[in-house]
């Protein structure tokens, strides 16, 4: 039988998605040693035009994750140190009187640029946190009542420390739930570290990182993700997970419809990683934990238990019934 063009664009879409993210993992893998999944989910969360919140103790290379990203594609890249006295404005930018022209002009702040990386965001104020709200959601900022457009892909990566709380804001629901995944990138394995002291001890692997990828291959990658089949029992099966976690006696906060929509749109991704055209139930189980968990509060009594939304999540995963048809 004869191959339909559609298949044909199609599968060779497919073939291009995944030759571009297998050079930018590549790429990525230079620098951060023995992470391969978590070097895969950072490129799932951009392919599904989201945003990603890394959280993990000092030096395991958060921000070196986030630049080796930046690093990978070619396009503009923005970098913000969160502190207690950073602005609003700091972020968005600020109109300034031209004494020229005598009127207001539009500065343009970090937040214009593809890729934005916000180091240590829990130490900005929440008043400077909100100004990332419209951008991440809508792709837009309005300053002085007019709205300037983001350029498309956008993402945010932020880096957040989960045990120095001393002087930092942490993120309000609102906040949390603008982000796709959360992830944290844990100690390295004894061999990966003894790789990482002959790779970092004589030089900086940043400096030699060269582009891999530009936006406009980035942003036809994005727009094959979402062309990636989803079946009607795929999307009751994302919306039962989701349901599971506002139904639960263990969690006194829920996961919004929102997260069903990121969820839905990193398993579209995670698919097309894994070289398949449509999405099954086993792409929905892989990213539950780092999609749902971070959105979640747990009741009083799982915290005294001390069971984390990492470990709810997964055994609402094993709980709710898995449909036979992909």
């Amino acid at each position: 039988m004869a191959v339909t063009p559609d298949v044909t664009d199609a599968s060779a879409r497919l073939e291009d998605l995944i030759d571009t993210a297998h050079r930018i993992r590549n790429s990525i893998e230079s620098v951060i040693e023995g992470k391969s999944d978590v070097v895969r989910l950072t490129i799932t969360v951009l392919l599904a035009e989201g945003h990603l919140l890394i959280e993990d103790v000092p030096g395991v290379g958060k921000t070196m994750l986030a630049k080796a990203l930046a690093r990978s594609i070619d396009c503009p890249v923005k970098r913000v140190q969160f502190t207690p006295d950073l602005l609003p404005s700091d972020i968005t930018g600020v109109s300034a009187y031209n004494q020229q022209t005598r009127e207001f002009e539009f500065k343009p702040g970090p937040v214009f640029a593809n890729i934005v990386v916000g180091d240590e965001i829990n130490r900005a104020s929440p008043k400077t946190q909100s100004a990332l709200l419209e951008c991440m959601e809508e792709h837009q900022v309005t300053v002085d009542g007019v709205t300037y457009a983001l350029e498309s892909p956008f993402m945010v990566i932020a880096t957040q420390n989960p045990i120095e709380m001393e002087g930092t804001y942490p993120l309000p629901e609102a906040q949390r739930d603008r982000f796709t995944a959360k992830i944290a990138m844990g100690y390295p394995e004894p061999a990966a570290e003894l790789e990482m002291l002959d790779v970092h001890g004589a030089s900086q692997p940043l400096d030699k990182m060269e582009a891999v990828a530009t936006t406009t291959e980035v942003a036809a990658l994005i727009q094959a993700v979402r062309a990636v089949y989803v079946s009607q029992p795929v999307k009751r099966y994302a919306v039962d997970l989701v349901s599971a976690t506002r139904h639960s006696p263990d969690l006194r906060l829920g996961a919004s419809p929102r997260a069903t929509l990121h969820l839905v749109r990193s398993a579209r991704a995670h698919a097309a990683l894994s070289g398949r055209d449509y999405v099954i139930p086993d792409d929905l189980q892989d990213l539950a934990v780092p999609v749902l968990a971070h959105r979640l509060l747990p009741s009083l009594e799982a915290q005294g238990q001390r069971r984390h939304p990492e470990q709810l999540v997964g055994e609402l995963v094993r709980r709710v019934p898995v449909p036979d048809a992909k």
